[in-house]
């Protein structure tokens, strides 16, 4: 069984379509396998979410860094949120004429892109917090790549757009609430 999940982690680290199309990837115990990658990357997360915390305390002031129950809690709770979304949107919103409504299939997929957060328990110290971002750039693409093979669209449009949609909105919404900030000097 661990062979299963480290072939797992192996084929979502370098992008393989097959990991998304072959059946022994989605038996029963698909879900425990990305039940676990989500246990996993949610106690890694701890390791640079200390280091950043250690950063923006010079900032902020003292921050109590999370327990570890809601580390896990709030781990799994992204992972539901993120799949129905990505179910409604994949299967309601922009379906294709071969999709197939499978709510636990999108849990599997958004388990399996997890993999590479993975990364994060390189995260040493301060310095070493670009690789947070270099690990959620390999997510999206990780989970665009299974987003397009589960849904079966006949290119990477829809698929990035799904995916990216959240990161889009809240870019342009970040852009148009710093434009209308108020510059100059108050008198």
């Amino acid at each position: 069984m661990f062979s299963i999940l480290i072939n797992i982690i192996i084929k979502s680290f370098k992008l393989d379509k097959s990991l998304y199309k072959d059946n022994k990837y989605f038996m029963d115990t698909a879900i425990y396998f990305a039940a676990s990658l989500i246990l996993i990357t949610s106690l890694i997360s701890i390791i640079p979410n200390t280091f950043f915390l250690e950063y923006m305390s010079v900032i902020l002031g003292k921050v109590e860094p999370p327990r570890l129950l809601s580390v896990i809690f709030s781990g799994f709770l992204a992972w539901f949120a993120k799949s129905g979304y990505l179910y409604v949107f994949g299967t309601i919103l922009f379906p294709n004429k071969t999709t197939q409504k499978n709510f636990k299939k999108t849990l599997t997929i958004v388990g399996y892109a997890h993999a590479p957060f993975i990364l994060n328990c390189l995260v040493i110290n301060t310095s070493m917090l670009f690789l947070v971002v270099i690990s959620y750039i390999w997510y999206s693409v990780t989970l665009i790549v299974g987003v397009n093979q589960l849904y079966q669209y006949k290119n990477l449009f829809k698929s990035t757009l799904i995916v990216l949609g959240p990161i889009i909105f809240l870019l342009l919404f970040t852009i148009f609430q710093l434009s209308t900030l108020p510059t100059g000097t108050f008198s």
